[in-house]
């Protein structure tokens, strides 16, 4: 998971970065708005950390500006404590509110949760949605299908392991699926001529995997 994390001050920076990094995450670091906005736009970010006041771009405006942009969860960090700020930064669009000071592991938890409530998962240029069972690859719909859309999801819930032809056959035709292995691989060569064919890995003699981290 990738997550940027924009602070004018930099040794706030530093620490969540040790912290984020330390549990997985991807940081990218910014120290002002339009910093910040140069980073999203260049990179697949699954979560934004926005402190509130920031030279150039305040983070409210930042945050309006990414929810245009895509559905990316945003958590503002703000020092200003009364309650028509948290009702601003939520009315910008912001899912998340934490007051400064604050505690890095606490922070950190809350980033997870947040993640965990989104159902779209960015993966560098490509958005899978969950939900609406639609693949966008740098922001075009690729117009999947429902079985290519199974493939894709049960391939990326599993990534890195390989999942057997037989294995795939029957999670998503079914045990009394009377279709043979070749259905699979048909499917597998359409859905990497929509999404890229780095994406899907094949084994031989064995089945196929989902690559996160490919060249």
């Amino acid at each position: 998971m990738n997550v940027l994390i924009a602070d004018d001050e930099v040794y706030m920076l530093k620490i969540l970065q040790a912290y984020f990094e330390k549990a997985g995450f991807r940081t990218f670091l910014a120290k002002d708005g339009e910093e910040a906005l140069a980073i999203f736009y260049e990179e697949t970010v699954d979560l934004a950390i926005l402190d509130w006041m920031m030279p150039y771009k305040s983070g409210m405006e930042v945050c309006k500006e990414i929810k245009r942009s895509r559905d990316v969860k945003v958590l503002i960090l703000t020092a200003k404590g009364e309650h028509e700020d948290e009702c601003h930064a939520l009315e910008a669009g912001a899912d998340e509110y934490v007051r400064k000071p604050f505690d890095p592991q606490v922070l950190l938890l809350r980033a997870k949760k947040l993640i965990q409530r989104t159902d779209c998962v960015y993966i560098r240029n490509m958005r899978i949605d969950f939900t609406g069972k639609k693949v966008w690859l740098h922001d075009m719909d690729v117009q999947i299908t429902n079985k290519e859309f199974q493939l894709l999801k049960i391939l990326y819930e599993h990534k890195g392991q390989i999942l057997t032809r037989d294995t795939l056959l029957d999670r998503i035709w079914g045990f009394d699926y009377e279709g043979d292995e070749r259905t699979v691989d048909t499917h597998i060569k359409r859905l990497r001529e929509k999404i890229g064919a780095h994406w899907i890995k094949t084994h031989r003699n064995m089945g196929y995997s989902f690559e996160e981290n490919h060249e």
